[in-house]
């Protein structure tokens, strides 16, 4: 679609204007000195006006075309100026408006490059993270399988030893795999979810049931801060949200002190809205890390918190899922005392008996 022209003639006229009162002093005084004003005075007029004219045109004709749309055409060139950054529409040859428009284009070129420049570190770090990650149940497995190949196939106690070993890494991988396509699903929006009233204290209750026997591996209690003797009906998606719970109490029996402690608690926070705790009495969280936590594959404790297996990706699937909700997730820790996650969650409303 070709460029509409719509000019603008402040520099033209202003400069013009200029070379026209300096030509109407210089002839002007030459006719004063020699007492001839009256006799040309009026073709002095008509001379300057026509010079008048005359510069106006030419400067207005010379700026716009190798003053603006040469600097675009340089723009152009060197592929640092698409189409669409100068306008489609009227193109101007006052300098200020020029000058805005310049200017305009290095800010927000400046704002791309820093984005780019983020997005790129962002990407380095997350493919080392997941390289990180990945490496070791590979290489794990990878192991067992040429040690059977080299021929402890043979020995039938061994083979179902390291096969076993083998699958545990393989489970691991699927596991980390799950959790990227979760969470990817996650930050694009792609993930429906499926809204539906259900009693939180009995989701809760669900997963100290599923997580008994982990907790009771390290001799942490799973327990409410009181008894709840009435439901508390959410309006959520109960699997994204049982996922939650699980995630958080996960972490407070891996990071808390054996014998301790992981204390659930459901409050009324307004109306239409309550907030679900889940404090435990473990190693805490110093608070540098606190703003970087919800990171994926961030850790705390980069030697020591591998051990205790995971994908990396807990706490950034709790975020996203809660955030999805609309909700807020939020964490107090202190180290040596322990930390607390909390989130909220919208209320179901109750519209009839028995609801």
């Amino acid at each position: 679609m070709a460029t509409r022209l719509k000019k603008s003639y402040k520099f033209a006229l202003r400069a013009s204007l200029l070379i026209a009162a300096i030509l109407s002093i210089f002839f002007g005084g030459i006719l004063w000195y020699k007492k001839q004003m009256t006799e040309y005075g009026p073709w002095l007029i008509i001379f300057i006006l026509l010079i008048f004219a005359i510069s106006f045109l030419v400067i207005q004709i010379r700026v716009e075309k190798y003053i603006y749309r040469r600097m675009k055409k340089i723009y152009d060139d060197v592929s640092l100026l698409e189409s669409t950054d100068f306008p489609l529409g009227p193109v101007t040859t006052d300098m200020k408006t020029l000058t805005e428009e310049i200017e305009r284009f290095a800010k927000d070129k400046k704002i791309e490059i820093d984005t780019l420049k983020i997005r790129e570190a962002y990407r380095k770090d997350f493919l080392g993270n997941v390289a990180h990650e990945l490496k070791t149940p590979l290489f794990t497995v990878q192991g067992y399988i040429l040690t059977l190949l080299d021929g402890a196939l043979e020995d039938k106690n061994v083979r179902r030893k390291y096969l076993q070993r083998a699958q545990k890494g393989v489970e691991r991988l699927i596991y980390i795999v799950k959790d990227l396509d979760l969470i990817t699903k996650l930050e694009i929006g792609d993930l429906n979810l499926e809204y539906g009233k259900f009693d939180i204290i009995e989701l809760v209750q669900a997963v100290f049931d599923l997580l008994e026997i982990k907790a009771s591996k390290k001799g942490v209690s799973l327990t409410f801060d009181m008894a709840y003797d009435s439901p508390i009906m959410v309006n959520a998606d109960r699997e994204k949200i049982q996922q939650v719970v699980s995630n958080l109490v996960v972490n407070s029996i891996k990071y808390g002190h054996t014998d301790g402690t992981t204390e659930v608690s459901v409050e009324n926070l307004i109306e239409n809205r309550v907030i679900v705790r889940i404090t435990d009495n473990g190693e805490g969280i110093p608070e540098e890390h606190i703003p970087r936590i919800f990171e994926r594959f961030y850790r705390v404790d980069k030697s020591g918190s591998r051990k205790e297996g995971g994908s990396g990706l807990g706490l950034s699937i709790v975020k996203h899922i809660i955030e999805a909700h609309g909700e807020k997730i939020y964490v107090e820790s202190v180290p040596g005392v322990g930390s607390e996650f909390s989130f909220t969650l919208e209320k179901a409303r109750v519209t009839g008996k028995g609801e």
